[in-house]
């Protein structure tokens, strides 16, 4: 009996919370936003450099899938934007913690954009279609906006940085080598254990 009412307490508290965002004002809601831009620069600090790539391993995926669904498409993806505006503006929070227009126009620029992407593509999925908050479909979108959204951008970008900037013009394959492929593990972790928060925090009926 007392699982079950802690069961339920659970369910309202996580209700509570969803219903609350969607509706709540617009002061909250930049709070929240500015929040989640936080949360990404500062897991942006997770990083470490490969030796045969530009691209950064980072936690910055992770915080782009949550702010999603935490936030909602919209304010989610705006959280990104912020996270992004802010960091041109001069605050060091990208990865390795740098600041300025050279960093989105670095080879690590295209996946920056890819975290707004994203962040719009999981919270409309999630906010609006009930049957998609299971772990397997959560683990799919977060699977499907990492490689087709947040890498499909970041090897646009680096595909033109090395053309542009090193005058080289770099094979397909070679791109997926530099630009993919080294983050397919390290992807897969972080796709199950958000897939595992999310599945866990997200109500499983409607709270819009």
């Amino acid at each position: 009996m007392q699982n079950i009412n802690l069961l339920d307490r659970m369910d309202a508290i996580r209700f509570g919370f969803f219903n609350w965002r969607a509706k709540t004002n617009i002061g909250y809601k930049i709070l929240l936003i500015a929040g989640m831009a936080c949360f990404s620069g500062l897991l942006a600090q997770l990083k470490f450099y490969l030796p045969f790539t530009p691209v950064p391993v980072t936690g910055q995926t992770f915080a782009a899938a949550l702010s999603g669904v935490m936030l909602g498409s919209i304010w989610g993806g705006l959280s990104q934007v912020l996270y992004i505006l802010l960091g041109l503006a001069g605050i060091p929070w990208f990865a390795g913690a740098k600041a300025g227009l050279t960093v989105l126009a670095g080879p690590t620029g295209g996946y920056l954009i890819g975290f707004v992407l994203e962040s719009l593509f999981l919270g409309y999925i999630i906010d609006n279609y009930v049957k998609s908050r299971k772990f397997y479909i959560i683990a799919l979108l977060i699977m499907s906006a990492d490689y087709f959204l947040i890498f499909g951008c970041g090897i646009i970008q680096l595909n033109l940085w090395y053309n542009i900037a090193l005058g080289r013009n770099l094979a397909f394959y070679e791109l997926l080598v530099r630009g993919l492929f080294p983050f397919i593990p390290g992807e897969i972790v972080k796709m199950l254990f958000a897939a595992s928060l999310i599945t866990i925090a997200i109500p499983k009926k409607d709270y819009k």
